[in-house]
């Protein structure tokens, strides 16, 4: 094996990447997001990535309009899919949960789903799809939909990747603040891609101070690296040598956004002291330290 792909990279484990470099000699790795989660951030900022942006938008296309709303708008927000349908768009209603729940208080795709049916009733066709149905199933949905046959589609977050249907203008998330950042970013990438202005709705009842900050986060830039970094400072960037993908890092003292230059620094003297001494003795000089401090996690990583 020479040359490793991962698409979608934030969807993958630490252990699941690593098995299939292992899969060839140092193979070459290309990894590819619009959302950079935590950790790979974290790595990026190590240089054990190197990172390349592409910030332009595809030719023709318009930046997704955001807006974070609550229940109260509720039928103004089915109004405004009615106006989208009827100039002959389509519309994504995205739902956390498959199944009514006692214990969590959101909206169910199923239930809605049987309550927007009889909303649109006869006026224009809607759909449902969900992670527990067959692929199969799941499949005559979603090709109905891309042929437009489908107006409306409820689901849940099976369409967060790899869904493509230009014609789709509005993407609506129910329960919104039990996304994380990156998941309402890529749920947004549904939308905005043909050339018809897109809309991103996003619909939460949470007074949670971090909730509604990370809801206006999302209505103010369209950027996944911008925010893949706040989701880092929100919910830690993992271990380096682990398999946490958030939550604490394993560094004692530096803190990995703001003290990034030391960071870089240090980086750079490793470097130097690899070249100008030889890999051979820089690990040497480290493997004692590093084992005592990460342990049999570290030593399974680097070597495997």
């Amino acid at each position: 094996l020479g040359l490793v792909i991962i698409d979608e990279q934030h969807r993958f484990g630490v252990e699941q990447r690593a098995r299939l470099q292992q899969k060839g000699t140092y193979p070459h790795v290309l990894i590819m997001t619009a959302t950079p989660i935590p950790r790979t951030m974290t790595l990026s900022v190590y240089g054990d990535l190197a990172v390349s942006l592409i910030k332009e938008m595809p030719p023709g296309r318009k930046p997704v309009k955001t807006y974070a709303v609550d229940s109260s708008y509720k039928e103004r927000l089915r109004t405004f899919f009615g106006k989208e349908m009827a100039e002959g768009r389509q519309v994504y209603v995205v739902c956390p949960l498959v199944e009514e729940s006692e214990k969590l208080d959101l909206q169910a795709a199923e239930e809605l789903y049987l309550e927007l049916k009889e909303y649109f009733y006869k006026a224009y066709e809607v759909g449902l799809v969900h992670g527990r149905m067959k692929p199969s199933e799941k499949d005559e949905v979603m090709n109905a939909f891309h042929r437009g046959e489908i107006s409306l589609l409820v689901s849940t977050t099976v369409i967060e990747v790899g869904v493509n249907v230009p014609n789709a203008t509005i993407m609506c998330i129910e329960g919104a603040e039990r996304f994380g950042l990156s998941q309402l970013h890529q749920l947004r990438g549904r939308v905005g891609r043909g050339s018809h202005q897109s809309y991103c709705i996003l619909v939460s009842d949470s007074k949670n101070d971090v909730s509604q900050e990370r809801l206006k986060l999302m209505e103010h830039t369209q950027d996944g690296f911008e925010l893949a970094e706040q989701d880092l400072l929100l919910r830690g960037s993992g271990q380096l040598f682990g398999l946490a993908q958030s939550g604490l890092p394993d560094l004692r003292v530096a803190n990995i956004i703001k003290d990034i230059e030391i960071l870089v620094q240090a980086r750079k003297d490793v470097l130097d002291f690899a070249n100008n001494y030889g890999m051979e003795t820089l690990e040497s000089v480290m493997k004692e330290e590093l084992e005592k401090r990460f342990g049999e996690k570290f030593l399974r990583i680097l070597y495997n």
